[in-house]
């Protein structure tokens, strides 16, 4: 069977990265076995569904890279082939008409009661459910509708459609049979209803419908937990339900990989593919994306739409490598894969069934490999881009930005990390008043780092490992531990307590820049450790 897959968002505004991987797991898919990727906007939520909401999933798409194989379908441009399957349904028996609000009537698609002509449903037994007498039992077309006793003895109210109590008696307190379907189910079926009195129990032949779940595995669920349900509302407009399974008819999809968000909706569309005359495609569903409380992760988790992490800085292969490894994994120990790597390891086999949860420290560190391996070119231009958007970028100097994103790029994670590169582009940068007092204010580090910069006068700047043999000297001269005047080093000549390596940082300064920072950084910190002392 050649595969076709498809991406069916109701896009509505931004992106949910839920969305977006299952859009990246059904590309895989297809990409894998050399089927069809396809694109269908359920857009019948008219005030949402805007223009401008369909052109931000289409940039999204792109951005990743989705494309597809076939021009995408809207669903409103479908409303006649939902018309006319629910006139079918209505015809063969399997939809009926009900007053559900509104001017008209609303057609309902019945659960069949011969529901083992649907493959999949099956007997699993007898059953028996009580009943609070307080309420009448009521059978009727739409069902069996009773009351049952809740865990304080009130009545709650229950029901499922027909085909959920095949053989079905309703017996009294005494235990006497008040009422068997089976006795009257043509009758109830063209329309009748009955009402039983006094009913304490419910005795009936207990179905249930089955499919194997290409992730989760054998699914089941009770015909008595199931209600017969709207396809078309009383306004005439398709349901999700009908619309859903008309159009994957029409697109003759071979394969549904959405959310298991979507598997109690699964049950009631394999009823509608049998009625509809059509082979039901195979389902896989995909784990949820958790927060760290294992519940769905949202906005208030962090970036939780696309197009955050497309502002953010984030590159479209690193997210999409992320995305594919949440509720998934290749076999082996790879976490970094190009998209090509991803398309021939990937297969539903390796989906996993418990719930991924989102990790952005992760997700962040494999954009910095991504960023990392980009040629330097790449890694310029992207610099460069990001530059404009600070207020140091328009006017910074080519030959510096350079030589700060050569020093840089395997330090960067983001692209909005470039806006804190402003220290090389200023005179003398912004110091931070707790690191000053921490590693400048320090007895005797002001006189080293004045010693330090009177013999950095004479150094070669064009080389780090000339500038480490001069602040290894100074650091001996001055009695200091190896090592531990490189991050006063650094505070003075960068305002920052973190950063590149210090001696690669002042060759890119130059010595002008470097010198000048040093002396402004001598005269603060003794002035911090004379406020200091004044307030001992």
């Amino acid at each position: 069977m050649s595969v076709r897959v498809r991406f069916a968002p109701s896009p509505t505004g931004q992106v949910h990265i839920g969305n977006i991987r299952a859009a990246i797991f059904n590309w895989l898919f297809a990409r894998h076995a050399g089927g069809a990727f396809l694109l269908r906007i359920e857009d019948t939520d008219l005030e949402r569904s805007t223009p401008a909401a369909i052109a931000t999933l289409l940039e999204v798409m792109q951005w990743l890279g989705l494309d597809v194989d076939e021009t995408p379908i809207y669903q409103t441009q479908q409303r006649g082939e939902h018309t006319r399957a629910a006139a079918r349904l209505l015809a063969q028996g399997d939809a009926y008409t009900a007053a559900k609000g509104g001017d008209g009537e609303a057609i309902i698609f019945r659960i069949p009661w011969d529901a083992e002509r649907v493959s999949g449903v099956s007997v699993t037994g007898p059953a028996q459910l009580a009943v609070h007498a307080s309420e009448p039992v009521r059978v009727g077309p739409d069902g069996v509708q009773f009351a049952a006793p809740s865990a304080k003895g009130t009545p709650a109210p229950a029901g499922a459609g027909l085909a959920g109590f095949r053989d079905l008696e309703v017996v009294d307190g005494a235990g006497q049979v008040r009422f068997r379907l089976n006795d009257t189910i043509q009758r109830v079926l063209a329309g009748e209803s009955f009402t039983v009195e006094g009913a304490a129990q419910l005795r009936f032949t207990r179905r249930a419908i089955t499919y194997q779940d290409l992730v989760k595995g054998s699914l089941s669920k009770p015909l008595d937990s199931m209600r017969d349900f709207v396809i078309v509302r009383s306004d005439g407009s398709p349901v999700f339900h009908l619309a859903n399974v008309v159009d994957d008819v029409t697109m003759r999809i071979s394969h549904i990989i959405r959310g298991d968000d979507h598997v109690e909706n699964t049950y009631r569309h394999l009823f509608l593919f049998q009625a509809l005359g059509a082979t039901a495609p195979a389902y896989a569903h995909l784990p949820m994306i958790v927060n760290a409380s294992g519940k769905p992760y949202s906005k208030r988790d962090g970036d939780a739409f696309v197009g955050d992490f497309r502002d953010k800085g984030y590159l479209p292969e690193a997210l999409f490598n992320y995305l594919t490894l949440l509720g998934w994994n290749p076999g082996d120990e790879r976490e970094k894969l190009s998209r090509t790597e991803l398309q021939q390891a990937f297969s539903l086999e390796r989906v996993q069934q418990s719930s991924a949860q989102m990790d952005a420290v992760k997700l962040l560190n494999l954009n910095g490999q991504y960023i990392a391996d980009l040629p330097f070119a790449a890694f310029l231009a992207g610099a460069r881009q990001a530059a404009a958007a600070t207020a140091w970028g328009p006017g910074a100097d080519e030959a510096r930005l350079t030589a700060v994103a050569r020093l840089l790029q395997s330090r960067t994670k983001l692209w909005t990390d470039v806006a804190g590169w402003g220290y090389f582009f200023t005179d003398i940068p912004a110091y931070d008043d707790k690191a000053v007092r921490k590693f400048l204010a320090k007895p005797g580090i002001p006189e080293a780092l004045a010693s330090l910069a009177a013999a950095l006068g004479q150094a070669d700047f064009a080389t780090p490992a000339a500038i480490e043999t001069v602040v290894a000297a100074v650091t001996t001269a001055c009695g200091i531990e190896p090592g531990r005047l490189n991050q006063p080093i650094r505070v003075a000549s960068t305002g920052c307590t973190v950063g590149a390596g210090v001696y690669e940082t002042l060759s890119v300064l130059g010595r002008d820049s470097a010198l000048r920072r040093l002396g402004h950084a001598v005269t603060l910190a003794r002035a911090t450790a004379g406020q200091a002392e004044q307030k001992a």
